[in-house]
């Protein structure tokens, strides 16, 4: 990997060496400089455009141009006469100033060769075509290209440090905005422009009133011939494998005009490549924000569908089935119509050995040894109606209905050194339909009124099933908890179950007025409430030898294996903010006054305590430039538990997890502080991120475990003991001509007191991560992304210490052959050292080769090999609060596939 290394190094010091530097500074006819004009140098031999660049506040420019060559520069500017010069490089830099001349006839810039990047407003523009190299397929391989984007390893879209919460096409969302499914599916030929929407607001409205410097939305613009056609692609393909035939289908296509636009992608294969998840699908919001999102409080409803579902990088086999379709529809200017349907199958097989090691060898917990394996059924289904209604600048009416319905289950086979072979299947068919309506009135042009309205109903009904072995004459270590639960010792098996049903009822609503004083400074004030109920029921019993059903009574906690719980809870509070802006400073101070009310049912028995909190806010920014910032945030939050913690009946999480609520749990207090930066400069298209976030909980919520052998029982209580989580992120990337280097650096401290068989002790966690990277964007030449992750994580738990340093380089390289043939492969290699003198490893390496006649071809021929070395498993290490563990997974063999792609 060294050599590797060495490599790239030279490449791009190579390349580097081959260029001279061309700079000087564009003024007005009065010597006063001009910012964001616009400098291009096209390449007089190939006629194409070899550098672009566009000036900072003091009018400097800088380009990176070819030795010895000739190239015509054309600036161009808003109101001044353009400007095309001839130049010839030397071996030496250059340096030239313009001067623009006023130009009153004209109102746009006309440009005869079209800007890379350009700038309208708070709209940032970049042209595909400019970043382009010819082995893009999807929106996500051009996003990769441009500088200041990054696709993180949720699959999520970043822009200048800051995550997409919204993607459209030609102005229409896309599946709600989700960013996944659009950079997944989107075909990179169809992509004419990518509009970066900063500051942006849904309701335009309320645009002048509300701090939206976070917000980001992008909308891609489609190129000419693309509207009122049908476009996309059509990938069918087969291939072999040890054991399976292989297959895959996937259409994806797409259909635009100004009134109304048609989705459809479709995935059909066993080969692993799942376009969403069956996480993804459970994740999926469909673009619902909650209106108490900034009140101050959170409750937490909590999940208990089948959560534990394996990963697809996890897996050895992998079915999956995907039918989407998203429609939108604008009868008039008035009233736009839009809505999605999912339907998500997938088939998931996975085997995993792994070995435990718990915190403090002290406490008598053995340390185990652990082979799973998995097989994973999952069918899920989405829908989502919306209807926006704008009559006018001063109304307007939004209404959204999202339901989903979703069918898991998952068996499992555990080999544990320490119980033995454990047979356990769980199953959940959950529910939910979630509306959500809201309505923004203008009465004049400084009194606007915003009311929003969000209702959840929700369904959980999972079932569980656990299989021991038993030897009625023996001693078994799951004995003691069979006993502690009440079960029937005599029979050659424990034979558990488990009923739960949850059901969710809340209301979220809020209305908000805002008072304009002055061109820079508003009110706003909110009256908002939240509902919310939580029915809880659940039961344990044990199945006899006949069949029959036997209903224990346990010897611990009082005897109580079965629960009626009712939860209710409500929040009506009222807020204040006053936004003003002075000079480069933006301050924002809130508060809010809430009244709580909380109460609980169960056995006969009411607990009820109502309260009243204040809870303060401050926001202050600072813009040093309009592409820099630095923004202040603190925070107080009052976080509230869910029904199955207040619950005090037993629960089995699973057979060697056992808990029990406490009905008279207080709500967490946390104090939250956050400084963000941000700069963007396109004169060196140098972009700079950072984020540093402190929390402090008090009254957290934590449990109180007991383990007998490795079987834990816990429960739940208000910690005195205050703990602590500090995360800092930071990025740098600079594009220097063709080549951009990253540099991303994180780090994050937590420190969480634990109560482990009677004893407190405290868990310190400390992890940073550094990954440098170079990429290249050559039009004609290879293209190589080069990355080196290097993380350390230390775990401080009382009397164990851990330390694992993973090194993790890995290398992308891909080329555009005699405008034909397109070669692409990827290797990674992770290294991870124990901290005890071993150290465990594993590579990936995967490549594809394609040919089509020329980019405007029907048809693409492709080959592609997914884990060329045939590795068998992946080694994981990490450690928690109660236990270091290593862990091998099992992944699919060698895929060697071929396919065909037609574009339409």
């Amino acid at each position: 990997m060294k050599k590797i290394l060495s490599i790239v190094l030279l490449f791009v010091a190579t390349i580097s060496h081959a260029q001279i530097k061309f700079e000087g500074v564009v003024t007005d006819s009065l010597n006063a400089p001009l910012e964001l004009a616009n400098v291009v140098a096209i390449n007089k031999v190939t006629n194409g455009l070899e550098s672009y660049g566009i000036t900072d506040s003091e009018g400097n420019f800088k380009l990176q141009l070819g030795k010895n060559g000739s190239y015509t520069i054309k600036i161009s500017y808003v109101g001044m006469k353009g400007i095309d010069d001839l130049i010839s490089t030397l071996e030496a830099d250059i340096t030239k100033n313009y001067i623009m001349q006023p130009d009153n006839m004209l109102d746009e810039v006309e440009l005869i060769y079209e800007m890379p990047v350009s700038i309208k407003g708070d709209t940032l523009i970049y042209n595909a075509d400019s970043f382009n190299t010819g082995t893009e397929r999807k929106l996500e391989d051009v996003i990769k290209n441009l500088p200041g984007f990054e696709i993180n390893e949720n699959g999520q879209v970043e822009v200048e440090g800051k995550v997409v919460n919204k993607l459209m096409i030609n102005g229409k969302d896309f599946f709600d905005g989700d960013t996944k499914l659009a950079t997944k599916n989107i075909p990179s030929n169809a992509v004419d422009k990518i509009q970066v929407l900063r500051n942006y607001s849904e309701v335009g409205q309320l645009s002048g009133v509300t701090n939206n410097q976070d917000n980001v939305a992008l909308n891609i613009k489609l190129k000419e011939g693309k509207e009122n056609f049908w476009f996309g692609t059509v990938t069918a393909g087969g291939g072999a494998s040890p054991e399976n035939e292989l297959y895959l289908l996937q259409p994806k296509l797409f259909y635009y005009n100004p009134k109304y636009s048609l989705n459809f992608i479709g995935d059909l294969n066993n080969i692993g490549e799942q376009a969403l998840t069956s996480r993804d699908i459970r994740n999926f919001g469909g673009g619902f924000r909650a209106p108490s999102r900034s009140s101050g409080t959170s409750i937490n409803l909590g999940d208990n569908g089948l959560g534990s579902l394996t990963n697809q990088a996890n897996a050895l086999e992998i079915e999956s089935k995907l039918a989407t379709g998203n429609f939108s529809y604008s009868p008039n200017k008035a009233l736009d119509l839009s809505g999605f349907l999912i339907y998500n199958s997938s088939r998931i097989f996975s085997r995993e050995t792994s070995f435990v090691q718990y915190t403090n060898p002290d406490l008598g917990i053995p340390d185990e040894s652990q082979e799973e394996s998995s097989r994973d059924r999952s069918d899920q289904v989405l829908i989502k109606l919306s209807a926006a209604y704008k009559p006018n600048f001063s109304n307007q009416i939004d209404y959204d209905v999202l339901g989903r319905i979703s069918n898991d289950a998952q068996n499992q086979n555990v080999f544990s050194s320490v119980v033995g072979t454990t047979a356990q299947f769980n199953e959940v068919t959950p529910y939910s339909i979630n509306q959500n309506i809201n309505y923004y009135y203008t009465l004049d042009e400084n009194n606007i009124f915003a009311f929003e309205a969000q209702h959840l109903l929700r369904n959980e009904d999972p079932f569980y099933n656990a299989l021991l072995v038993n030897d009625p004459n023996g001693v078994d270590a799951f004995d003691n908890t069979a006993e502690g639960l009440g079960l029937d010792t005599s029979l050659t098996n424990y034979d558990l179950g488990q009923n739960r049903r949850i059901k969710s009822n809340q209301l979220d609503a809020k209305l908000d007025y805002f008072r304009i004083l002055n061109a820079k400074s508003n009110l706003n004030f909110t009256l908002g409430t939240i509902l919310s109920r939580q029915d809880f029921n659940s039961n344990i019993f044990q199945f006899l030898e006949d069949g029959s059903q036997f209903n224990p009574t346990p010897l611990i906690n009082d005897g109580l294996a079965t629960n009626d719980t009712q939860y209710n809870f409500s929040d009506l509070y009222l807020g204040m903010r006053y936004r003003v802006k002075t000079g480069k400073f933006t301050i924002t101070p809130g508060l809010s006054a809430h009244a709580y009310g909380n109460k609980n049912s169960q056995f006969g028995v009411t607990y009820e305590e109502n309260f009243f909190r204040l809870l303060p806010e401050f926001e202050t920014r600072i813009d040093f430039k309009k592409s820099e910032s630095l923004t202040l945030n603190y925070n107080m939050a009052n976080n509230f538990t869910d029904v199955t913690r207040l619950a005090q009946g037993l629960v089995l999480n699973n057979f060697n997890s056992i808990q029990f609520g406490e009905p008279e749990l207080q709500n967490a207090l946390s104090h939250n502080v956050s400084l963000l930066y941000n700069s963007f400069n396109l004169f060196n298209y140098t972009n700079v991120f950072a984020r540093a976030a402190y929390s402090n909980n008090v009254d957290q919520i934590r449990g109180l475990t007991n383990f007998d052998n490795v079987i834990r029982t816990s429960t739940f209580f208000n910690s005195n003991f205050a703990d602590e989580n500090v995360n800092v992120f930071g990025r740098v990337q600079r594009t220097f001509g063709k080549i951009r280097a990253t540099l991303n650096g994180s780090f994050n401290y937590s420190k969480i007191n634990q109560f482990i068989q009677g004893l407190q002790s405290v868990n310190e966690g400390y992890t940073q991560t550094y990954t440098p990277g170079i990429r290249t964007n050559f039009k004609v030449a290879p293209n190589l992304n080069f990355n080196y992750r290097y993380s350390v994580t230390n775990n401080n738990q009382g009397s164990r210490e851990t330390k694992f340093v993973t090194n993790a380089p890995s290398v992308e390289f891909d080329a555009y052959v005699w405008k034909r043939v397109t070669f692409r492969t990827n290797y990674t290699y992770t290294n991870q050292d124990l901290g005890n003198g071993e150290s465990q490893s594993f590579q990936n390496w995967d490549a594809s080769l394609a040919y089509r006649k020329d980019r405007d071809a029907k048809w693409e021929y492709e080959i592609r090999a997914t884990n060329l070395l045939d590795i068998d498993s992946q080694v994981r290490n990490s450690a928690n609060n109660v236990s270091v563990f290593t862990s091998e997974t099992f992944i699919q063999p060698r895929f060697v596939t071929f396919r065909f792609v037609y574009s339409l």
